[in-house]
């Protein structure tokens, strides 16, 4: 199984209350409602993640042939407050060539180089267009504040619904987890032939039009994440997910776990790896508490296979505990060969200069275990195969 991460060109965010500012330097997207000037406010973000990394990614790894594959947008919560029992975040295909300018949040005087609620590019350049839209494109906005953006709500493919959305409430997590594989694959398609689907121009991310420009303190909702260029470990990615699991042991003679109390380890782990690497990590399984019997070598020389249907690996941030790759029964499953259980591990989707942690879960029988062995390594920067 295969998880790979992209991260993306270029963010803004768009606000009614300055609708000629650029904030594309910010470190922080808003898609909030709010009262200020005795008028209800918002702000709407884009995110665009390269064309040519979404066409190398589906091309040249996943493979054009493969069918389970899908793709997420991952965003990590800076600040969210205001929910009600139900609160919702809307994503569309954005329609328009932005620009992400150098401005930011708090730039006195402030900078209109780029996109903002009135400016597709810059102040003073194109408007977001509020009329004569092209088939499937809308916008919406309130009063005489236009602008903040244009968006397909459908496409000339069979691959709708290209608009997603997700709930949160008090006690679910923050994080922007939403499946945006129609998306993606749209535009993969206008990246092949420009008569299906439409171009790449990101995600646009805002509230419901319904509770957006309502003008009450219960309305104000405040959806804060980092953007690509926070400071932290935690920028927007676009994550794909696809089955190349394989378990094909040939003649090998090794036979599989027999027990969950095992000693699990990954017997080739070089400790450091640079970010362009794909390794190939090798598992060495043997239980702690093998049957008795006679035989003329070591029974802690067989390395055993992990079992088939059950057997998944997680990576953890070592520093922060949370998991960056976490176990998926579809997508992280443990492959074997002649040699041993294996699977392959795409670095680019790991912050540099961190430390990570490898799990491993597996069932034997009736009983499920996690193994957290520390199993460690460390990512850098560069090119070098593994």
């Amino acid at each position: 199984m295969a998880v790979y991460k992209i991260f993306p060109e270029k963010d803004a965010t768009l606000y009614t209350e300055f609708p000629n500012r650029n904030t594309g330097l910010d470190q922080i997207l808003e898609a909030n409602t709010y009262l200020a000037n005795g008028l209800g406010q918002v702000s709407r973000y884009l995110v665009k993640f390269s064309t040519s990394d979404i066409t190398n990614v589906i091309t040249n790894k996943i493979g054009t042939g493969t069918p389970e594959w899908t793709a997420y947008f991952r965003n990590y919560h800076a600040v969210v407050t205001g929910l009600n029992l139900d609160s919702e975040l809307e994503f569309y295909p954005v329609a328009g060539n932005w620009g992400m300018g150098t401005g930011r949040y708090n730039n006195s005087p402030e900078v209109t180089n780029g996109t903002s609620w009135n400016w597709l590019d810059y102040s003073g350049s194109t408007e977001w267009p509020t009329s004569g839209f092209s088939t499937y494109v809308t916008a919406s906005w309130s009063g005489s504040v236009e602008g903040g953006g244009n968006w397909y709500t459908g496409s000339n493919l069979t691959l709708d619904p290209v608009t997603q959305s997700q709930t949160f409430t008090y006690a679910n997590p923050k994080d922007i987890l939403v499946d945006v594989k129609n998306t993606v694959e749209t535009w993969y398609s206008y990246s092949l032939d420009n008569s299906d689907g439409f171009v790449n121009q990101g995600f646009l991310v805002k509230q419901p039009s319904s509770v957006e420009f309502l003008r009450t303190k219960a309305n104000t909702r405040s959806f804060k994440y980092f953007s690509i260029d926070t400071n932290t470990i935690y920028p927007p990615e676009l994550e794909f997910r696809w089955n190349d699991f394989t378990f094909d042991t040939g003649s090998s003679t090794n036979t599989v776990l027999p027990q969950v109390e095992s000693f699990i380890s990954v017997y080739n782990n070089k400790g450091t790896y640079y970010s362009e690497s794909v390794p190939r990590l090798r598992f060495s399984a043997m239980p702690k508490y093998p049957d008795r019997v006679f035989l003329t070598a070591s029974l802690y020389t067989t390395n055993y296979y992990l079992p088939e249907s059950q057997s998944l690996y997680a990576v953890k941030d070592t520093e922060t505990n949370e998991f960056v790759i976490d176990f998926d029964s579809d997508y992280t499953r443990i492959s074997a060969d002649a040699t041993s259980s294996y699977f392959d591990l795409y670095m680019n989707g790991l912050e540099p200069e961190r430390y990570y942690t490898i799990l491993v879960k597996t069932t034997i029988g009736d009983v499920t275990k996690v193994f957290d062995e520390n199993i460690m390594f460390k990512v850098v920067n560069g090119w070098v195969k593994t």
